[in-house]
């Protein structure tokens, strides 16, 4: 508690200065209501917000498993091979840069209209990817020469090579880019909600623009509050996923 005690004490201050000043200035509660009026909007919401931060939450842990599968499978793969990985890295790149919303018209399509759900974890697994393909193959080449070396001197296989050097070497890699592809599922997930323009997904991203639609400030702050904690929660688990493996290791 001694770690979080500076930055509980840091949103207390912010929280009660931002309700003081919202009822000093008689600040319109459209455009700004006060930290009580959201506590009360997420309290009476709570279970519509619930039920569509769990939605939110699966599609993108969803998105986050396939980005894995896949650009760790495709980092394994292109690895093994120098032609290959100069052929597959510009791809992945341009995927990268690509921003999400101009893919999504063509993902809902080939989706179908009636599995938005499809469309959003295909759409957040793209943003995820680069990440994790980046840090697995950065990873898979950064083994020491040394032991390179070594294991060309006792005639070692590419799968013996693989498996007892160069993925532990990049464990570090691969735990880093998951961290950074968590985060980025989740703003995924959240972007293709939007994009997609459906509610059949019923995720946070369809109850802020319902909110928004009908100016329900409080409601969408309190829709903020809940993605900021699912994120918060999710990066927290692939932390204790971190923490395991280098325990495990140690």
């Amino acid at each position: 508690m001694t770690r979080f005690l500076p930055s509980l004490l840091l949103i207390a201050l912010l929280l009660a200065g931002w309700e003081i000043a919202c009822r000093a200035f008689a600040v319109p509660a459209y455009l700004l209501p006060p930290p009580s009026a959201v506590a009360l909007a997420l309290a009476e919401r709570a279970p519509l917000l619930l039920a569509s931060t769990a939605a939110t939450f699966w599609m993108a842990l969803q998105a986050l498993l396939v980005a894995f599968v896949l650009g760790g499978g495709l980092a394994l793969a292109v690895s093994l091979n120098r032609s290959a990985e100069q052929a597959v890295r510009p791809l992945a790149v341009a995927l990268q840069v690509t921003p999400v919303v101009a893919i999504a018209p063509l993902v809902i399509i080939w989706a179908g209209l009636d599995h938005a759900d499809r469309a959003v974890v295909a759409l957040a697994a793209a943003v995820a990817f680069f990440p994790l393909f980046s840090g697995v193959l950065t990873g898979l080449k950064s083994a020491d020469p040394d032991l390179e070396r070594l294991f060309d001197l006792y005639g070692a296989t590419p799968v013996q090579r693989l498996l007892r050097l160069r993925l532990p070497s990049a464990l570090p890699f691969v735990l880093e880019g998951l961290r950074v592809a968590a985060g980025l599922s989740v703003i995924g997930a959240v972007v293709a909600e939007f994009v997609s323009g459906s509610g059949a997904t019923q995720g946070l991203a369809w109850r802020l623009l319902e909110a928004g639609n009908r100016l329900r400030t409080a409601e969408m702050l309190a829709a903020l509050l809940c993605l900021m904690v699912m994120g918060l929660a999710l990066h927290a688990a692939v932390g204790a996923v971190e923490r395991a493996v280098r325990l495990r290791l140690s």
